[in-house]
């Protein structure tokens, strides 16, 4: 039967053994949080899609289960739609084939892929591989993967030394109602003003990121909770303090909740930490939202 003969594979693996060969065509996965920073060597025909038996797995129900392949093709890459439910973009563009071009960006669901071209792995490009794997394209700010990977560092810093580390989860408030009533393109706007006005208030040496949709996160070397409480109401009263102005001139009052932690004897490692200011967001959000909780 043919779930006989399906192979398991987690979501953060390359295909078959198989990761990015210098010089060699490849797709990299930069946004899509389950698997960001997945690059995919590009050597044979590589089917996309959410079956486990595809060569890349697209774990989101926004993705069929056969969605898309790349096929090998005169020297380059040839896109293929499998007759997908939602569609394959290319830059934004809908396509059923598509021949790929450098520096493309390959949406599926929600998953962007930027492919390139043979040869053109150098290393400024395998720099610029890595710093697209961290970064979140719609904010421009760090993304799920940098900031648990910068958590860790501070942690154990924090925990040789004996320094103060605090974490700030935030949550923009209704989220869900603006991009009902106003469509996706609103949203994407209201993140990107959220996400600039919580770069902005935050001190040096801070770190803000987008950890998910319309999750984000503070890293705060050196604080206690109360200095990350202070912290997370100047958040707070930056982003309330001004409307959104989205697209046909609407002015949306946006609010964010915010939960804090800070290290102390029972985080035995770094998630923990992170999982308490979480814990706290949404017993902010259960007491009303535009609040913050420690």
């Amino acid at each position: 039967m043919a779930e006989d003969r399906t192979r398991q594979r987690p979501p953060g693996e390359p295909p078959r053994g198989e990761g990015p060969a210098r010089g060699g065509a490849c797709l990299v996965v930069v946004e899509g949080e389950a698997l960001a920073g997945l690059a995919v060597t590009l050597g044979r025909e590589v089917t996309l899609g959410r079956d486990p038996a595809c060569d890349v797995v697209l774990p989101s129900e926004d993705v069929s289960r056969r969605h898309a392949r790349v096929v090998p093709e005169e020297g380059g890459h040839l896109l293929v739609d499998l007759d997908s439910t939602n569609g394959t973009h290319v830059n934004g563009w809908k396509v059923a084939r598509r021949r790929l071009a450098g520096g493309d960006r390959v949406q599926i669901g929600p998953f962007t892929l930027r492919y390139f071209a043979a040869g053109a792995l150098e290393a400024r490009d395998l720099e610029e591989v890595g710093r697209l794997a961290r970064r979140d394209p719609l904010t421009g700010l760090s993304n799920r993967r940098a900031f648990e990977e910068t958590l860790g560092r501070a942690f154990a810093h924090a925990r040789g030394t004996g320094l103060a580390l605090a974490v700030v989860a935030v949550d923009v408030d209704h989220f869900k109602a603006v991009n009902d009533r106003l469509g996706h393109a609103a949203g994407d706007l209201v993140l990107a003003a959220v996400a600039g006005r919580l770069a902005g208030a935050l001190r040096d040496g801070d770190l803000v990121a987008r950890i998910g949709g319309e999750e984000f996160a503070a890293l705060l070397p050196g604080a206690g909770l109360a200095e990350a409480i202070e912290v997370a109401e100047r958040l707070r009263l930056r982003v309330a303090g001004a409307p959104v102005v989205v697209r046909g001139g609407d002015a949306l009052a946006v609010t964010v909740s915010l939960g804090c932690a800070a290290l102390g004897p029972e985080d035995e490692e770094p998630v923990g930490l992170l999982a308490r200011a979480d814990a706290r967001l949404y017993a902010a959000k259960g007491a009303g939202r535009n609040r913050v909780m420690a």
